[in-house]
Parts: structure tokens; C-alpha cells; sequence
């Protein structure tokens, strides 16, 4: 287990990238989600590895991209939160396949044994280029993955619905009580 790298994961629109981007604000290193830096390549492109065309093959690049992103971030010390990971991915591969990915590939490289969730939250979800699924989709994703990460033996820690500060500072001290933890410095 990687006990630096922290995995923010949980409900597609429930406010991730913006708690990300207040802890990066704060200057901690933000890994920005497999998903969207692929599904805007493919778009850019003209490929095929997207959501609803080749979901399969998307999977796969993602799971490809979370273990490189996991490597990169080995080169930073202190706190490194990632915006979903390598579970989201194997999870949604093993769903939609079958094929045995999650505890193959997730067992051995490892976040942080605390994972916060953003919770399912109507108020705030919206489509995009890149989210084109509705909320009920979300919501099963959300379901998904917590059943995965306790099953993986992870502490999931649901998030507040507050504002994208008081988030971070719920995220961070709760970091520091976690028996252990690592000294939260970060690099420049």
C-alpha cells in the first residue's frame, strides 16, 4: 500500500474535481482522472476508446493510465490525491466483462486504506462533454464501488455534502487522525 497516495472516488457529479482543485489550490498534488484526460484525447482524435463505443477498450486504457499515473506520483512526497484510480476502472472492467481485473490487479498496488466518496447528489449533477450518462447511471457506478473497496479492505469514508473548502479541511484532518499517517508536507 502506497499509504501517500489518496483516492477520491464515488458518485460521477458529486463534486470531486472541485475538492480536487481546492486541494490543489492548497498546493497539494492533484492526479487528474484517467477518464476524462482519455475520453478528450479519443474526442480530439477521432478514436474509438470512449464510453459507450468501445467502453471495453476505454477500461482498459484507463486501468493503463491509473498505473502509470501511480508510478509518476511516486515522485512526490507527502500527500498525492488522485481524482478516481485504478479501482474505479477495474471495477467498471470486471462489471461490464466479467473479466477477474479487480482483485488481480487492485490487491497489489494500493491507495491509501482510507478512500473518500462523494455521495450520489442531485443538486449538483450535471452533464457534460465528457459526463454524458444520467444520474441513475452515477448513482449504480457509485453503488459499484462501494462494494468493491470495502471487499479490497479499504475504510471508505463517505463525504459531507458542504462546500468544496470545508470538504478539503474534512478530507485533511482526517488524514491526521489516521494512526500512522505521514506528514502531510508537499513539494513545490
Amino acid at each position: 500500500m502506497n499509504s501517500r497516495f489518496v483516492l477520491i472516488s464515488g458518485c460521477s457529479g458529486g463534486g470531486k474535481s472541485t475538492l480536487l482543485a481546492e486541494l490543489r489550490a492548497r498546493c497539494y498534488p492533484v492526479v487528474e482522472e484517467p477518464g476524462r484526460r482519455i475520453i478528450a484525447d479519443e474526442l480530439a482524435s477521432g478514436g474509438n476508446a470512449l464510453p459507450g463505443i468501445d467502453t471495453a477498450a476505454f477500461l482498459r486504457r484507463a486501468i493503463d493510465v491509473a498505473l502509470q499515473d501511480m508510478a509518476m506520483a511516486k515522485a512526490h512526497s507527502g500527500w498525492v490525491f488522485f481524482d478516481r484510480g485504478l479501482v474505479d476502472e477495474a471495477s467498471a472492467l470486471e462489471a461490464m466483462t466479467g473479466e477477474p481485473v479487480l482483485r488481480a490487479i487492485c490487491s497489489v498496488r494500493r491507495y491509501h486504506a482510507r478512500v473518500f466518496m462523494t455521495p450520489p447528489w442531485p443538486e449538483i449533477y450535471v452533464t457534460d462533454a465528457e459526463r454524458r450518462h444520467d444520474f441513475e447511471a452515477a448513482t449504480a457506478e457509485y453503488r459499484r464501488l462501494m462494494q468493491a473497496l470495502p471487499m479490497l479492505g479499504y475504510d471508505v469514508i463517505s463525504l459531507p455534502k458542504i462546500s468544496p473548502s470545508a470538504r478539503a479541511d474534512f478530507v485533511l484532518a482526517t488524514l491526521a487522525r489516521t494512526p500512522g499517517s505521514d506528514d502531510c508536507s508537499v513539494d513545490d
